[in-house]
């Protein structure tokens, strides 16, 4: 008799899935879902395995689940008929394809530029702080943990940072295929959001091109070398998708779920203020913990074996980070939060081998910078209200926080600045 278990579309799941992940891990860690035939991954080395053979096991799209091909077919007539049908560019491509974009996008993310970054992201911080602390109270989802990244990627793209929210509406239509299952009347709902940025951005890529600036979308549109041709406009769409949706979603969630679990560990908070140089430490044990990115898609080009189950060939298998960053074989004492642990860099929250994120540098130090600021100005820290039901929209893949209403007393060192 086969086993059941807890479905990971159940809201109840999605919202606290460490029981599941266990018990998959143990007794069925190559699962397939009965609800799409996905093969979900939770064992950290099988995901290894099977991101780092991309010769097996593509970043291409399998094919659709029945109950998707209708809202998918919905949404590319929307783009076809008036906007434009994205390329496959890092996410979904595989080298050598995967490495010319990998090699475009370096020259813009840089190492160096990030370094530049620092002093702009430190008065963002402070700048917002500044807006609630005088309250003694806040809305942190709200107030800083999506407008933080949001308007550092925005300033860096070369848009008004003061139009985040709708910048925050793009993003969510931009996601929604993959958040849940959509009708076809919902999937074309979204993509008439996401319609309006594509001609939007299609403006600034057209600007660029006849006066180019110092931000990232004139360097992605003339990020091509003598040797290459200039990226399509739907090659720039499906990077900006990227570059947007990354920007403001994985890093929100990273910092309202770094900031809970603080809260729900008052004995690492207390131990990271005593000694602030356990910030890096501290943030990628929050990242291994509860990581922003809960999994991602694979197709395998062949029949394949993970672990001791056979995937056909054509099917689509979802590697879960969060449930490899708490496999026992890896992790000491997995699910304990400890800030100090030895092990904490074997985290594949960004995830492995040629498609690591490329933004992970930008989103660490955003993480890294802004728990010293909230630290040094706040004291006292706690939620302002119980969280009762689910505290984290419906997503498959993300972990999206809807609030976070936090109570705190100002540091005393504020009355010196």
């Amino acid at each position: 008799m086969t086993q059941e278990y807890p479905s990971l579309f159940d809201p109840d799941v999605l919202d606290d899935p460490f029981d599941v992940y266990d018990e998959l891990r143990a007794h069925c860690p190559v699962h397939q879902l009965p609800e799409n035939g996905q093969y979900v991954v939770t064992r950290h080395a099988d995901l290894r395995a099977v991101l780092t053979d991309t010769s097996t096991f593509s970043s291409a799209p399998a094919m659709p689940a029945p109950s998707v091909v209708a809202a998918a077919r919905a949404q590319h007539e929307v783009f076809a008929e008036r906007g434009w049908v994205r390329a496959r560019t890092l996410q979904r491509t595989d080298p050598p394809v995967h490495t010319h974009y990998r090699r475009l996008l370096g020259r813009v993310f840089t190492p160096r530029r990030v370094m530049d970054l620092s002093p702009r992201i430190d008065e963002i911080i402070h700048t917002l702080i500044d807006g609630f602390i005088d309250r003694g109270e806040c809305e942190f989802v709200s107030e800083f943990a999506l407008p933080l990244p949001g308007i550092v990627i925005a300033e860096q793209l070369g848009l008004p940072s003061d139009q985040l929210q709708l910048f925050k509406r793009w993003a969510d239509a931009m996601l929604a295929m993959a958040q849940r299952p959509l009708t076809p009347d919902e999937a074309r709902e979204q993509a008439e959001i996401e319609l309006d940025a594509q001609h939007h951005l299609a403006r600034e890529f057209e600007a660029r091109r006849r006066e180019p600036t110092d931000d990232l979308i004139s360097a992605i549109v003339h990020a091509h070398g003598t040797d290459d041709e200039p990226l399509s406009d739907e090659e720039l769409h499906d990077l900006m998708h990227q570059l947007v949706t990354g920007g403001f979603e994985t890093t929100t969630s990273a910092l309202a779920t770094a900031m809970l679990l603080l809260i729900r560990h008052p004995d690492q908070m207390q131990m990271l203020r005593d000694d602030p140089a356990l910030v890096d430490g501290f943030v990628e044990e929050a990242l291994r913990y509860d990581s922003p990115v809960h999994g991602l898609w694979r197709s395998t080009t062949c029949p394949a074996t993970v672990g001791d189950v056979t995937v056909p060939e054509g099917a689509s298998v979802h590697v879960r980070f969060a449930a490899a960053n708490r496999d026992p074989d890896v992790f000491d004492r997995p699910a304990e939060f400890d800030i100090t642990r030895d092990d904490v860099r074997q985290h594949v929250a960004f995830g492995v081998g040629n498609h690591f994120c490329i933004g992970a540098a930008l989103a660490r130090a955003e993480l890294r910078q802004a728990f010293t600021a909230l630290l040094a100005r706040l004291d006292e820290i706690e939620l302002a209200e119980p969280l009762d039901g689910p505290i984290h929209e419906y997503s498959f893949f993300l972990r999206p926080m809807k609030r976070l209403p936090l109570r705190f007393r100002p540091a005393i060192a504020e009355a010196t600045r």
